[in-house]
């Protein structure tokens, strides 16, 4: 797929990274793409005129924001809606604060997660992935840690664990 989103951002000056399941080979039904982009001194302005940019383009359906400039994120999430054919993806674009705390951080838990993932992992992974119904939300990095560091291996153990998991206070995992 060809949508020039990330081109758009990087015509615009900011360092752009895939993150998140296609980085890892752990796409499945959910059709989302994750993109981290960075630059010096975002504002809603110039991340929102950027945005404008990419509003025009084809296939392009909606476009959603979420502003966390003022949160210790440093950042402004774009979830975009994009007609490929005859499926509607959600790419993610989460505008980072270069040089910020983040900066980088998901990159590194992906490469991560790939470096320690067996083989056998990624298909518990991927087979939860599939199974999991329509109306269910589970962030990817549940089921990562699920899987890598607490050996979950069905979807009866997957959701208890969720379930389990959300009572703790929300962190970043990385194995």
């Amino acid at each position: 797929m060809s949508s020039d989103i990330a081109n758009v951002w990087e015509q615009n000056g900011c360092r752009v990274n895939l993150i998140g399941s296609l980085r890892m080979g752990l796409l499945a039904s959910h059709k989302d793409i994750d993109l981290h982009v960075y630059s010096k001194d975002i504002t809603e302005e110039s991340s929102f005129a950027i945005a404008a940019q990419i509003a025009k383009l084809p296939n392009v359906l909606e476009i959603k924001c979420i502003n966390g400039l003022h949160t210790d994120e440093h950042c402004i999430a774009w979830h975009i809606f994009y007609k490929y054919e005859v499926d509607i993806w959600q790419i993610d674009v989460i505008h980072i604060e270069e040089g910020t705390e983040y900066d980088g951080f998901f990159e590194r838990m992906a490469d991560r997660i790939t470096e320690v993932m067996t083989t056998d992992q990624k298909y518990r992974i991927l087979k939860l992935k599939f199974e999991t119904p329509p109306d269910k939300d589970y962030h990817g990095v549940e089921y990562y840690e699920a899987v890598i560091s607490n050996g979950v291996s069905n979807m009866k153990d997957f959701e208890e664990w969720v379930t389990e998991h959300r009572k703790k206070p929300m962190y970043y995992w990385v194995p």
